[in-house]
């Protein structure tokens, strides 16, 4: 069985709504942002007027600050949102910079059975993201994660809205995790968990927490456990192509962990120099690569602008253990 594909519109809010109260399910929407003050009180305030006030869908809405520098705490507060500062929850467990940090951060604040994970760049949305991506949820028991995808406008064309998607993302499914094949949209930040299941994996703390939840999930639960939802059109802020090094890095990093976790990508000769990828070494000049020695750390990305001087950045990578016995 691949994974199912539904559209948004197959469920209707009084339908979702009868099914959520049946199940005495409630629902917690997650906005991770770190500078995104342009543009999330709008996110916030939509969500709340569309599935808060008018129809009580979405129970509590949170924003987990990650390190903003800028108004992003205060505009996500006055729009009704309730806001937490990532490195202030659980303080005992330290912190670390990243989207996947706030992402589990907000397992210890929220009190939802289904979580709904959305994006706070976002331009062109509507709010039926929510209900659609909460519909495979309230409709089977075995899904336990949903997908969404969407049209990604860019100014040269669709591909421009979804580089490390199309140059990073696919490549590593294809090669390493091919059960993920079907997805439109590994990368999609607009996607929903029951919080039992996400409180059982590790999260990575940087940007590969999309692509490393469903290689565990699809591991664990096989392709059943997935499912993707048409959400028409979404569009945000593209970033430089050089900003993009750090977001590829770590989610090689995690996808090379997970594909080397049984000691092994593959019995056959496609990585390496003899095909295996021992879990004991270090990345080496004998073709053998351990996740375990980088994710403790960091990794130097080095860019040149011109001739031989080149820019590094540190990028972060970090894993989170499951949060289930730490709540």
């Amino acid at each position: 069985m691949g994974i199912r594909a539904a559209h948004w519109d197959d469920w209707t809010l009084e339908g979702l709504l009868g099914t959520k109260v049946a199940l005495g399910q409630r629902v917690s929407l997650v906005v991770p942002a770190r500078n995104e003050a342009a543009t999330v009180g709008a996110v916030v305030t939509r969500v709340r007027e569309a599935l808060m006030d008018t129809v009580a869908l979405v129970d509590e809405i949170v924003v987990i600050d990650s390190d903003s520098v800028d108004d992003t705490f205060a505009v996500a507060e006055s729009a009704g949102a309730r806001v937490h500062r990532s490195a202030e929850i659980r303080p005992d467990l330290g912190t670390h910079p990243g989207k996947g940090e706030a992402m589990w951060k907000s397992l210890f604040v929220t009190s939802g059975e289904l979580v709904v994970f959305m994006d706070a760049d976002l331009h062109d949305w509507d709010t039926h993201f929510v209900p659609g991506l909460l519909g495979p949820l309230l409709d089977d028991p075995s899904v336990q994660l949903v997908k969404g995808f969407y049209d990604r406008p860019g100014a040269d064309g669709p591909i421009e809205g979804g580089r490390v998607t199309e140059l990073v993302a696919r490549p590593l499914i294809a090669l390493l995790f091919p059960e993920l094949g079907g997805l439109v949209q590994p990368l999609a930040g607009e996607w929903a968990v029951r919080r039992s299941w996400f409180a059982d994996l590790s999260v990575p703390t940087g940007y590969a927490v999309e692509l490393a939840a469903l290689i565990d999930t699809v591991r664990a639960g096989g392709p059943e456990a997935l499912a993707q939802v048409d959400l028409g059109v979404r569009a945000h802020r593209h970033q430089a192509l050089r900003d993009l090094g750090g977001m590829a890095t770590q989610i090689i990093a995690a996808a090379w962990e997970r594909g080397s976790r049984d000691g092994c990508f593959a019995t056959s000769s496609t990585t390496g120099v003899d095909g295996c990828c021992a879990t004991s070494s270090t990345t080496g000049v004998d073709g053998c690569c351990a996740a375990s020695s980088t994710l403790a750390g960091e990794a130097v990305l080095r860019q040149y602008l011109r001739g031989l001087e080149p820019v590094e950045h540190v990028v972060p990578i970090h894993e989170r253990p499951p949060a289930k016995d730490l709540l």
